[in-house]
């Protein structure tokens, strides 16, 4: 019996803008297998292949060079496509692109209906899917009313109307919130339980730790193929490869410094916390001192207000279809200030009214309620034109693909300045957007724009604004979908940023880049602000965090635990050197 997919020295080229192949290929030569009821994470830098692989998984796209079998099938034969497409479904990082009907479960039925199958079995399929994800009591809902996390299990349900025998995850987790994010591998495990086959995509190692198998890409080519002990107990690979160990790895490599009976393998943050050890010196009075600060849930710090800031929100409101039966209030009462030259990073579960608020910074919307200043701008005053705003402050949004213009890289990077006139040096300026964001001039700027990855993409979103050289940036999630070093790169390049003086607001549901980024921050919960303060002050309010459906940073969970386990440790760590300066310092 042939295993469910097997490749056979695959290889793939984009087309160029002459109609040829390219001479660069994005697959060089990979050859796997994978069988039914595998688990498999897919990982690897940026422009290594993961998307362009699952596409030609499932005879999305052809291969160049080579063979893709599906239980025999070959993709090339257009016979075999119809019935391949029903059994390797894709859920994409972005799924609205995927939904195609005006209410969920016409767009569940819309790949039966194209099998032509039977109504009686449309409508059961209809129903088994949205029940398995939990949407049945949705699915009159139009899609475009659905929360992020809702999106992505209608494109899944979408898919297992299919009846499939394989569903590739395209890094369908980096747009959610925590919680989403661990709903979603449940479902994965549920359904490779239940006899699927699962392939899913992901830049979190954390998440490619709780597969069977990791397969690592580099430049098209399979670099590492095992169990995630194999794959991760090989740091030095794993960088070479523009990766990077899990953060409960990374943690416990630094914390063997200190305690090196820590035992090996610790992949997850609940196994790192279960093995941390006990105080010594712990005694009651320790004891009442940590129950004391663990206690200390209900204060939350509030922003001091100092003059002249760059930024100021005060009691801003706002409703979408306002006056509608489809009225829904995204924010109430907000109030921010943000300093000249310092960072904001706003924190808060898919929903709660981030990219909204990020919106009326740059006057994509004007406030309803109370009012909103940037710079020197008034923006409830209607006299104040998008024009005159987006020299000053350039929006990064969250999905960057939405604001493409143009073909090529290189045009994309320069529309901005275009319309605005600013064309004396203008690929000096292009050049040097590009080098910020570490994308190298020559090699992209005749680039398609649709042949990047996502992370290039999002490079190229970045790039185009800073080419504006805007006194205020506006990021909304500028680190979803990056790999491990592309992060670090961002995160220096925006630490630079800062450092030259501008100012910048960044919305994220990942704690690491908000505590490593931010000077202050904010939490939105259902539209309001819930806590405000430095992120030590905040990321200090645990049973506040959780409450909101968010978690602390990786640090600050394992300080917790120490603290939890008697180490006279300091409140707010969100610092791993500082962690083992203090366990150091403390343990003697």
């Amino acid at each position: 019996m042939p295993p469910l997919i097997q490749v056979e020295n695959l290889f793939f080229s984009y087309p160029t803008q002459h109609g040829t192949f390219s001479n660069d290929p994005i697959l060089r030569g990979i050859s796997l297998r994978i069988e039914r009821e595998e688990l498999v994470a897919l990982v690897g830098a940026n422009g290594s292949g993961k998307t362009t692989l699952a596409r030609c998984l499932n005879a999305l796209l052809l291969p160049t060079k080579g063979r893709v079998l599906i239980e025999g099938m070959d993709t090339q034969n257009p016979a075999n496509r119809r019935k391949i497409h029903s059994m390797v479904g894709m859920v994409f990082q972005f799924p609205e692109d995927q939904i195609v009907a005006s209410t969920v479960e016409e767009d569940v039925a819309f790949g039966p209906e194209n099998l032509g199958l039977p109504p009686g079995e449309i409508r059961q399929r209809v129903e088994d899917a949205l029940r398995e994800v939990g949407l049945w009591e949705d699915r009159f809902r139009p899609p475009h009313l659905l929360s992020a996390g809702q999106m992505q299990r209608l494109a899944l349900a979408g898919a297992l109307a299919m009846r499939p025998a394989c569903i590739i995850f395209d890094e369908a987790t980096t747009m959610l919130d925590p919680l989403g994010r661990r709903k979603a591998l449940e479902i994965m495990s549920h359904l490779q339980q239940v006899g699927l086959t699962i392939l899913f995509i992901t830049h979190y190692m954390d998440e490619a730790a709780q597969a069977e198998r990791v397969i690592a890409l580099h430049r098209g080519n399979i670099a590492l193929d095992g169990s995630p002990h194999q794959i991760f107990s090989q740091p030095d690979m794993l960088a070479e490869l523009g990766l990077d160990l899990p953060p409960a790895s990374q943690i416990a490599r630094r914390l063997r410094t200190v305690w090196p009976a820590l035992p090996e393998k610790l992949m997850a943050m609940n196994a790192l916390q279960d093995a941390l050890p006990l105080y010594p010196g712990r005694d009651s009075v320790v004891e009442e001192q940590i129950d004391n600060l663990q206690n200390q849930s209900d204060y939350t710090p509030q922003d001091s207000l100092q003059p002249f800031p760059m930024i100021n929100v005060e009691n801003l409101g706002h409703v979408y279809l306002a006056g509608t039966p489809l009225a829904h209030r995204s924010l109430q009462d907000v109030s921010m200030q943000v300093q000249p030259g310092s960072s904001h990073g706003l924190a808060g579960v898919t929903g709660s009214g981030k990219s909204t608020l990020l919106q009326h910074l740059n006057g994509l919307l004007r406030p309803q309620e109370g009012s909103v200043r940037v710079g020197a701008f008034d923006l409830n005053q209607s006299k104040v034109t998008m024009r005159e705003i987006v020299k000053t402050v350039g929006l990064v949004f969250q999905n960057p693909e939405m604001s493409f213009f143009e073909q090529y890289v290189g045009d994309e990077i320069a529309f901005g300045p275009r319309q605005m006139g600013l064309h004396q040096g203008l690929a000096d300026r292009v050049r040097q957007a590009m080098e910020i964001v570490g994308l190298d001039f020559d090699q992209f700027k005749d680039r398609l724009t649709f042949t990047l990855s996502g992370g290039e993409r999002r490079k190229v979103a970045l790039a185009s604004i800073l080419a504006l050289r805007p006194e205020i940036l506006l990021l909304d999630e500028p680190l979803a979908g990056l790999d491990p070093v592309s992060t670090q790169e961002i995160r220096s390049r925006l630490a630079e940023l800062r450092q030259s003086g501008i100012t910048f607001v960044l919305s994220s549901h990942h704690m690491e880049d908000i505590s490593l980024l931010a000077e202050r921050m904010s939490i939105l919960q259902g539209g309001k602000v819930l806590l405000a303060g430095s992120p030590s002050e905040v990321f200090g309010q645990m049973k506040v965090l959780y409450r909101a459906g968010l978690e602390p940073p990786c640090v600050t969970l394992i300080a917790e635990g120490l603290r939890e386990r008697g180490w006279p440790l300091p409140a707010g760590i969100i610092d791993l050197d500082i962690l083992i300066r203090e366990v150091t310092r403390v343990n003697g």
